[in-house]
Parts: structure tokens; C-alpha cells; sequence
């Protein structure tokens, strides 16, 4: 097993990691917003925020310039340590219209802690020489940041590729010739339902670098455990958001059920501070409350792999068991302990 705990130090503090960076949608519709649950869920003294989105709320950054902080715009203690990625994913569908110089001069003028530099995502749809063109565009891009980082915040490079050599050798080659605090994998939301290729993706980062390693959009139910298994450090989701959408609670526990839509329950199957004190109707009824009960769901998945691991427990045979009853998941759990047993 390639798990591990480490502290990372940050402009706010230390960073106990593995850790989850939940998303928060500054300044988005409504309905995509993020409800507050700073001081109620322990674990989660951490954002992970789109900057570029941030530079384009013309009133929210005309604060920000005139020196209103980011945290007191989001409501949460100067304390909380925030990533800040480039607001890539908007380019899968819109042009390029920033530069590393401009994205980094944001996230330092946000003050956030994790800096990840400007990219471009792959995607299924794309030809491979057009993915493979992306990719290297993006080291590029990296090492142009590497460039002009003055240390304030740790720089993680941002790195796509769908085969694992393509992973590997971006690392290194970035690895050689720029300075980086560590590494964040892109472009892995549009293939998370194929798991046994993004395993392969993972722990080629994995070899290819001791540094810290971050999984864009994966920190949802199903792929944490995997992802901690194979020796990621951290992650981010907005699983919580969009699940409430679409009215679907997120169910932490064993087997391949991960969600269920909310109209569908007879009961309430958790205990969480969001669900203990309401009845099923009343969390159907307020939106945030499902939102705030999934945003649980999600660092309990976490607390139970520690606690396995530091109980000394058999992480395999409890994997095995977290595993069972979706075939897919557990296909890619046993090509990770093949690979994962080569490397340990």
C-alpha cells in the first residue's frame, strides 16, 4: 500500500495530509453555491477555489484589489488553507484567455496557499495528436510559472496526459528543469467511470515523482479509498454540490451503492449532525441541508480509511469489503494491489 500521512506547510498553517479540498463556487447561480459549514465539520479547514472565475466577478475583485480578502468574502477563518487551481476546466469549452504570469498574479493576490498552474484539460472527443499537443502545451505553461513564482505559495504543476507514459515522462522532464512544490492530475473527470485506466494514470504520478500529489475532481465516495490506496495526497470534489442537484444523498459506507435520490429513501440512513436532528421530509425540503449532509458524507470516508490504517488493520481485506458489489471499482481495486505490490 502506497498510503501515507505527511504535513505540508502553507502560507496559513500545516497541512495534515491526506486531505479533501471541497469546491467552493464563489460568486456562481445559486444553485451551485456552497453553503457555509465552516466550524461544523472539523476535518475541512480547506477550499479549493477557481481562480480565474474570481478575476471575472468584476465587484468581487474590485474588493479584493482594494483589499477585502478572499476568506472574509467566503465567511471562513483566515486559517483556512486554499487551493487555487487555474479555473481550467472552463477551457474544454471556451478559448485560452490567460496566461501563467496573469494566473499566478491572481492566486498571490487571493493569498491562496496551493498555486496550480494554467491548463488546458484532454478529452475523449480530441484526436491524440490534439491531446498530446495539450499536454505539452500545459508542461510549458508549468515551467513558465516555475519561471515567475516568487515563492509566495506552493506551486503545483499541473499535468494531463491519458497513458501512462505520457504522465510519467511530464513529471520528470518538469521534475529536471523547474521547481515545484508538487503535482495536480487534470483531465481525469471525463474518464472517472473507466477506473482501471485512471489507476494506471495515478500510479504512474506515483512513480514518477515523491512530491506531493493531488487528484483534480476525484474526491468523490467511490474513488477516495482507491486514491488513498495508491498514495494521492489530496483531492477536491464538488460531488456534495452536484449530487443535491440532482436530489441524489450520498451514502458512505460498503458496497457499490454509493448514492440514492432522496425521493427514493423511506429513511434517513446516516447519523450525521445534518440528518440527526431532521426528518427525511425536512432534508427533501431544504436543499442545503443535502448538500451539508454529502459535504459529511465525504470526510467520513477518509476518517474510516485512517482508522483502519492506524488500528493496524488489514487495509486489504477492508478495501476488499469497500469494494464489494460494484464489479468495475473492485476490477480496478486488484489491478492496484497488483501494481501497488510491485512498487511498495
Amino acid at each position: 500500500m502506497l498510503y501515507r500521512r505527511r504535513s505540508l506547510s502553507t502560507p496559513h498553517g500545516e497541512l495534515e495530509t491526506p486531505v479533501l479540498f471541497p469546491v467552493r463556487n464563489i460568486g456562481k447561480r445559486s444553485s451551485d453555491n456552497t453553503p457555509e459549514y465552516t466550524d461544523e465539520i472539523p476535518d475541512l479547514s480547506t477550499a479549493m477555489v477557481n481562480a480565474r472565475s474570481i478575476r471575472q466577478r468584476e465587484p468581487q475583485w474590485d474588493r479584493i484589489q482594494d483589499g477585502q480578502t478572499l476568506r472574509s468574502e467566503m465567511g471562513v477563518p483566515k486559517s483556512t488553507i486554499i487551493f487555487a487551481d487555474s479555473g481550467g476546466f472552463d477551457f474544454r469549452s471556451e478559448e485560452l484567455d490567460t496566461t501563467p504570469e496573469k494566473s499566478l498574479e491572481t492566486q498571490q493576490a487571493i493569498e491562496a496557499d496551493i498555486l496550480g498552474t494554467v491548463d488546458v484539460p484532454l478529452s475523449r472527443e480530441n484526436r491524440e495528436r490534439e491531446n498530446d499537443r495539450r499536454a505539452e502545451e500545459n508542461i510549458q505553461r508549468a515551467l513558465s510559472a516555475s519561471d515567475s513564482h516568487n515563492g509566495d505559495g506552493l506551486l503545483f504543476a499541473s499535468v494531463h496526459g491519458y497513458d501512462p507514459e505520457t504522465i510519467q515522462n511530464g513529471i520528470r522532464y518538469l521534475e529536471k528543469n523547474g521547481e515545484f512544490d508538487g503535482y495536480a492530475l487534470g483531465s481525469l473527470v471525463p474518464i472517472r467511470t473507466d477506473y482501471e485506466k485512471v489507476t494506471k494514470l495515478i500510479l504512474a504520478a506515483r512513480r514518477a515523482t515523491d512530491k506531493h500529489l493531488h487528484a483534480y475532481g476525484l474526491g468523490g465516495l467511490v474513488y477516495q479509498p482507491l486514491l488513498l490506496y495508491c498514495g494521492v495526497d489530496s483531492f477536491d470534489s464538488s460531488a456534495f454540490i452536484r449530487s443535491a442537484g440532482n436530489r441524489n444523498y450520498l451514502i458512505p459506507g460498503f458496497g457499490g451503492e454509493e448514492l440514492r435520490n432522496i425521493d427514493d429513501l423511506e429513511y434517513l440512513p446516516c447519523a450525521c449532525p445534518v440528518c440527526k436532528d431532521r426528518t427525511l421530509d425536512d432534508i427533501r425540503q431544504d436543499r442545503d441541508a443535502l448538500v451539508k449532509h454529502n459535504l459529511w458524507a465525504l470526510p467520513l470516508e477518509l476518517r474510516r480509511f485512517r482508522y483502519m490504517v492506524e488500528a493496524g488493520e488489514d487495509i486489504e481485506s477492508y478495501l476488499d469489503l469497500r469494494f464489494r458489489g460494484n464489479e468495475v471499482t473492485a476490477r480496478a481495486y486488484k489491478l492496484a494491489k497488483q501494481q501497488v505490490r510491485r512498487l511498495a
